[in-house]
């Protein structure tokens, strides 16, 4: 077995062979492995490109430095992204199994793992109010383009109340986590809240903050405001 950091082949050849393997794995067993829906999806897309240009790279007829150019440029984009969704939902995914990974080529690492320390940054989240009586609170890793969570993380917490508008002329209190008295929690985006037509209208105080795999916390969010629809 190749080491973590050079596990992917060398050849163009054996890189094709052992990609479309790889991908054909994830798509007939990542429904088992606690991922988000669009984990892989991306990295699907670039399977056909990537072999178009190989074969146009490898053909005497259309082999040129434009063809070859292209394929190398492909591979290049290709690699990066098989790393990052490899890191991101498969290297610490407690759910894939040493057996999974030796199925994809990809390493077995001791079973003496290095405990996911607790999480210091917090959710990006955001509320969607289109569905009537409901919030459905999307939540991500901070700069992420896909509803990833960071290496480690189990899922979030989400602490929230209907706190009324005080009445005229009365102070508005300040919010801090333990004003927001409800609490759930999800491994996965989005997370949502049902409410009852006498709510609707009302105002909902929410934050949220990640959890390990061992359970230990993160920082809370800052406390965001929506309302019932």
């Amino acid at each position: 077995m190749a080491n973590s950091v050079n596990y992917i082949p060398r050849s163009d050849d054996r890189f094709n062979a052992w990609a479309v393997n790889l991908l054909r794995y994830i798509d007939f067993h990542s429904a088992n492995w606690d991922t988000p829906a669009v984990a892989f999806t991306e990295v699907q897309a670039m399977l056909d490109p990537w072999k178009a240009a190989l074969a146009n790279a490898d053909n005497p007829e259309t082999r040129t430095k434009a063809t070859v150019k292209v394929k190398n440029e492909l591979r290049k984009a290709f690699e990066a992204e098989i790393r990052r969704v490899v890191k991101a939902y498969i290297t610490y995914n407690p759910a894939v199994t040493d057996a999974d990974r030796d199925n994809m080529a990809l390493p077995v690492h001791k079973t003496t793992h290095t405990p996911a320390p607790a999480p210091t940054t917090v959710p990006e989240f955001r509320v969607d109010t289109s569905i009537i009586r409901r919030l459905t609170v999307h939540f991500q890793a901070a700069g992420s383009k896909i509803k990833a969570k960071p290496a480690g993380v189990h899922g979030a917490e989400i602490r929230w109340a209907i706190i009324d508008a005080p009445a005229a002329g009365v102070e508005t209190p300040k919010l801090g986590v333990s004003t927001l008295v409800n609490s759930s929690f999800d491994t996965n985006s989005p997370l949502t809240l049902e409410f009852d037509e006498p709510e609707r209208g009302k105002s909902v105080y929410l934050c949220l903050r990640w959890e390990n795999t061992r359970g230990e916390k993160g920082p809370w969010s800052d406390i965001m405001m929506a309302i019932v629809p």
